[in-house]
């Protein structure tokens, strides 16, 4: 009887160290937004590895050094609630900004999530933008035509913070922003690219 009793407290404290020391890997577990989207996504898995194998013929963006394919939505005449709702399903071209290929700035907004969090919608685009650098390309797929960027500055902003005027808005420029550091709405991360001629 004496060794039940250790082995629950032994069990007991085991679990809690375990919880405490992977965290980070675990915590999205105790989100119910996360959890409820897990088992509906689930359940429409075939549908969502259907439409991944189309994103080259629809509105998407493309960036292989961090491995990131996912829809581009147009948020023409969106309300700020609409933006947010919107990046659920895929990374969304700020209302009001250029088109891409367009002269002006193409702003796009993606979300990121803190390490460890599950591919759940698409909290987890822009988790890694952070590691794109001068150089790095950037493919946005739209209106049936591919349109290349490359990587030149990457700048971080205060909430609420506009982008530098010393952009150039003579040319096509695509800025991806989200919020730094991931999964935390402190500051703003951007990348800043220009369309390749």
């Amino acid at each position: 009887m004496k060794i039940w009793k250790f082995g629950k407290y032994f069990f007991l404290i085991f679990f809690i160290s375990f919880s405490v020391i992977n965290w980070e890997n675990i915590s999205w577990v105790f989100n119910y937004r996360t959890v409820s989207t897990l088992f509906s996504d689930f359940l429409k898995k075939d549908t969502l590895e259907i439409q991944e194998l189309f994103y080259e013929e629809k509105d998407s963006i493309e960036i292989n050094k961090i491995d990131i394919k996912a829809p581009l939505i147009i948020g023409e005449g969106l309300n700020n609630l609409q933006v947010y709702q919107a990046l659920d399903n895929g990374v969304v071209l700020y209302p009001s900004s250029a088109l891409p290929g367009e002269i002006g700035q193409s702003i796009v907004l993606g979300h990121s999530s803190p390490p460890g969090w599950p591919k759940v919608k698409y909290d987890w685009v822009f988790t890694n933008i952070n590691e794109l650098n001068t150089g790095n390309k950037i493919i946005i797929y739209f209106n049936n035509k591919k349109f290349t960027y490359t990587v030149k500055d990457k700048i971080f902003l205060e909430r609420g913070e506009q982008i530098p005027e010393k952009i150039d808005n003579n040319k096509s420029v695509l800025v991806l922003i989200s919020c730094w550091p991931p999964g935390k709405d402190l500051r703003r991360i951007a990348v800043i690219s220009s369309l390749d001629t």
